[in-house]
């Protein structure tokens, strides 16, 4: 563990908000002081960093990444740890690895590599993005909605299917399509055990949609992607989100999934606090254009897109630091605010914003230095530089 350190004259990126020239100190792995200079405790004898020029965010936290750099998450889950390493040059800290629809026998095998990453990244240095348990992103769906996902194996949501989802502990986040049968019940007995359900790939019409989110469904997959769109007389699934003041929504802004005035318009509607960027990478992220796989199926990568050989869009090949950066020109939201959508929003979407997600004493020591233009420069996960 290092020693105390601080970094003076930097820009604090903070619950949204920009707090200039201050100063961030870290003593064993977690924030001791931010704020102005002169509030500060003792700093005689501290290393300070000159952080003149820069910038300090919490940590990115991507809810949705199916691989990168060559590995794909369904198909080789041993592939986590390697692909955890590479993920603080994108400023991610922590992430969900995704799981797409799959033979329901393959989920317990699927499960035990998480937690066997799980188990080796506590015992280890904080070198690599922490794994915070699974996003399982089917096989409850919509078979007019798959997106790239075999629906041949889509199942409805009923006790007999969710028993291959053992130990639930380590599921994290489920995205299912709330007009299947059970699946309202499934979505009371999921939040019960602390899962956060996720509407997605689903053709749910405005009462379906306020029925899931009665029943407990708080987040949104991949908003406007494999959804039932609005319409002037029938506001859909996007609609009903956009209006709804209980779910938080992942968005893609890579430019291809989603029309930057679409960006902007979600962003008029919920804001930072409730959009999460998320990447929904898939394991030609990080790497040369190519054919790669996405769970048992090909996939083109050409002109910066990822696609079924039929063109469908299959997972993206966006970096977290490129999503933020896309966020501020699409929607003209502020720096602060994107980044807010990065790390605060998705921490507070997991329940985990009184330890990570923010600049504040007490708090881990999980940030990213930014340049003026957003490029990541330094990554720290519990004070420790990666």
């Amino acid at each position: 563990m290092q020693q105390p350190f601080a970094i003076n004259r930097i820009q604090i990126y903070e619950n949204g908000q920009a707090i200039p020239d201050a100063l961030v100190v870290i003593d064993q792995g977690k924030i001791l002081f931010a704020g102005r200079p002169e509030d500060a405790p003792g700093l005689d004898a501290m290393q300070m960093i000159d952080g003149r020029g820069l910038s300090v965010t919490p940590g990115y936290i991507d809810l949705q990444f199916n691989g990168g750099y060559g590995q794909d998450f369904t198909a080789n889950p041993a592939s986590l740890l390697d692909v955890a390493k590479h993920l603080p040059g994108t400023g991610v800290v922590a992430f969900l690895p995704t799981f797409i629809t799959s033979p329901l026998e393959a989920y317990p095998e699927i499960l035990q590599e998480v937690i066997k990453a799980q188990a080796f990244q506590d015992r280890a240095s904080n070198s690599s993005a922490r794994i915070l348990g699974a996003h399982i992103e089917g096989p409850f769906l919509n078979p007019n909605k798959k997106g790239a996902h075999p629906q041949d194996l889509f199942r409805d949501p009923l006790p007999a299917a969710l028993a291959y989802f053992e130990p639930l502990e380590v599921v994290r986040l489920l995205t299912l399509a709330p007009e299947r049968t059970g699946a309202l019940d499934a979505i009371g007995r999921l939040t019960q055990q602390g899962i956060i359900v996720s509407i997605g790939h689903s053709a749910a019409g405005e009462h379906e949609t306020l029925e899931a989110i009665s029943a407990g469904a708080s987040y949104a997959t991949h908003l406007y992607n494999a959804m039932r769109s609005m319409q002037h007389r029938d506001p859909g699934l996007v609609g009903t989100l956009l209006t709804s003041n209980e779910v938080t929504c992942g968005l893609i802004v890579d430019g291809i999934h989603v029309h930057p005035r679409m960006v902007k318009l979600a962003y008029r509607c919920l804001g930072d606090k409730r959009i999460t960027l998320v990447t929904d990478a898939m394991a030609a992220m990080g790497m040369p254009p190519g054919q790669y796989n996405i769970g048992k199926q090909r996939v083109i990568v050409e002109n910066n897109t990822a696609r079924l050989e039929d063109g469908t869009l299959a997972g993206s090949i966006l970096r977290m630091d490129e999503a933020v950066r896309n966020m501020v020109a699409f929607s003209g939201c502020t720096p602060a605010e994107a980044v807010r959508m990065a790390s605060t929003t998705p921490a507070e979407v997991l329940g985990i914003d009184g330890s990570t997600g923010h600049i504040l004493p007490g708090y881990s020591a999980d940030l990213v230095i930014l340049d003026d233009n957003l490029h990541v420069l330094e990554t720290y996960i519990a004070g420790e530089p990666v």
